[in-house]
């Protein structure tokens, strides 16, 4: 055997008179004694240099078959690319990880998903078990936990986080505290999930959420594992970000849909039914059917006083979406503030006009006012319209009356003169007040040609005697076939009907129905 300075350096053990196999490292030693011209050396060739350990170093063996023979191997450090192959390799995983689970996170926005997702992740690549925490809600502490190879478990906890070192901190947003400062065993019992044993080490680390934080995440690693590295803690911080960011969109999308709920339900059209003997029953329908609320509204406002009219207010904004849903809002909270002048409809025109033209809206709007009582059998209703369709009245022989009012439409001049007229409807005749989206529904066989008052007029005069609620369905129906699939306006219909059925109070029961939007 023979071998260069480097080589004894190397292998100190090796002299002229010993054997490679003696010296040299195992596989090393395995290689030499297989090598023969035409075996397994082209064989290994083919895979890739030989290599392997020499005390804590990394090593490439390349062998030379010299002409007597021998063997001459040179042995390349490779100790400092092996350790750049292996931290590029990691980081590519870990890139993938964080990149799968930015996917996963962003494909919900349900905060108690995103917390599941979280601790599931954790546990499953970073820690033993992980626990997400968010902030308290009152005394209580939301908490899921998991165990790796686990399900995700929800609690509501009442332990104080400021008791456990950086858990508080964390929860308020600050930075992490280093978890060589933590000491596992201050974990209190409603941290360490069940079965999991002693913990060993223990990571915190703050959820950042947009502007205010999103929660904690807690990592756990059992008695005799490894402590976390500070690369370890680097990286859960950022696939805390990426959590915190995803929990924080969920919260605020939560928060959001709650008050967006609260806010539909003040523009959606009431439901109706029968107020002090008077039957109503509305129908509405917004110009994009993803849509809730538009530019179309009505109202039904019983009478403070037993046997006054009940008022029945019905409009047309300009505009659709929620621009329109806006200015209906307010139009429809003006007129329940001048309730107490519902008996003069011109008033109660006049003072919405002022109220609109001194609002920085620029739109304008049309509307119906109708008063409705029951008077023995019959229901007296008086109309005013103020730019809007007029009424039409459904007598029980069939024929289809228009009620003679007009006005001007609100929220552009400065005055506002109304036309009221009083119409008395017979057991099961009914009063009609719909919008123009009605009228101006364009389809039919060619696609081109408007519903029209002349149609709507023949469909109501089929309508004789129906029931309030069946006369507003039929009605929609019809233009919903008529339209088909095209674009429309918003669509509003209320019927104000004489019940056949004798009036309740009439035989000492209570008055039935009495609805206040």
């Amino acid at each position: 055997m023979e071998c260069n300075d480097a080589a004894r350096a190397l292998l100190p053990a090796a002299r002229p008179s010993c054997r490679l196999a003696d010296v040299a490292p195992n596989w090393l030693a395995a290689a030499h004694r297989a090598i023969h011209p035409g075996g397994p050396l082209a064989a290994r060739d083919s895979d890739g240099p030989l290599s392997g350990a020499i005390e804590a170093r990394r090593f490439e063996a390349h062998p030379s078959v010299r002409d007597d023979g021998t063997v001459a191997w040179w042995l390349v450090d490779d100790t400092d690319h092996q350790l750049a192959r292996e931290a590029l390799r990691m980081e590519r995983e870990r890139t993938a990880f964080l990149s799968t689970a930015s996917s996963t996170l962003l494909s919900s926005l349900n905060l108690g998903r995103c917390m599941d997702v979280t601790a599931q992740l954790a546990a499953e690549n970073l820690a033993d078990a992980a626990l997400v925490i968010a902030p308290a809600r009152g005394r209580r502490l939301p908490v899921v936990t998991c165990l790796r190879g686990g399900v995700p478990v929800s609690s509501q906890e009442t332990g104080d986080p400021d008791e456990v070192p950086g858990l508080g901190e964390a929860l308020r947003g600050f930075p992490p505290v280093p978890s060589r400062w933590i000491d596992p065993a201050a974990a209190p019992a409603w941290m360490i999930p069940e079965g999991f044993g002693p913990v060993g080490a223990m990571v915190i680390t703050p959820l950042p959420g947009h502007g205010v934080p999103a929660g904690a995440l807690v990592m756990l690693r059992g008695e005799g594992g490894a402590a976390f590295t500070e690369e370890e803690e680097v990286f859960a911080r950022l696939f805390a970000a990426r959590s915190g960011a995803a929990m924080s969109a969920a919260r605020l999308y939560a928060e959001q849909t709650a008050i967006t709920e609260v806010l539909m339900r003040e523009l959606l059209p009431p439901a109706l039914q029968q107020i002090s003997g008077v039957d109503f029953a509305g129908s509405y329908r917004t110009s994009a059917d993803h849509e809730r609320i538009g530019g179309d509204f009505y109202d039904v406002h019983p009478a403070a006083v037993e046997g006054e009219p009940s008022l029945v207010t019905l409009g047309d904004v300009c505009g659709k979406g929620l621009e329109a849903a806006v200015l209906t809002g307010k139009i429809r909270n003006t007129l329940h503030a001048l309730l107490p002048l519902a008996d003069d409809h011109q008033r109660m025109l006049t003072l919405l006009n002022t109220a609109l033209l001194n609002s920085h809206h620029t739109r304008f709007a049309t509307l119906v006012l109708a008063s409705a009582v029951r008077r023995g059998q019959e229901v007296q209703v008086r109309l005013t319209s103020a730019g809007h369709p007029n009424p039409l009245v459904i007598r029980a022989d069939g024929t289809v009356h228009t009620a003679d009012t007009h006005g001007t439409l609100v929220g552009v001049l400065p005055d506002v003169p109304a036309r009221t007229v009083a119409v008395t409807l017979a057991p099961g005749e009914t009063c009609i007040l719909y919008t123009d989206g009605i009228t101006e529904a364009k389809g039919g066989p060619l696609g081109d040609a408007l519903f029209g008052e002349e149609r709507l007029r023949r469909a109501l005069a089929g309508c004789a005697g129906m029931p309030a609620e069946g006369i507003v369905e039929h009605v929609q129906m019809l233009v919903s076939q008529w339209l088909g699939n095209r674009r429309h306006d918003d669509m509003a219909v209320v019927a104000i009907s004489a019940p056949r059925t004798p009036h309740p109070s009439a035989v000492d029961g209570p008055t039935g129905g009495r609805f206040t939007t």
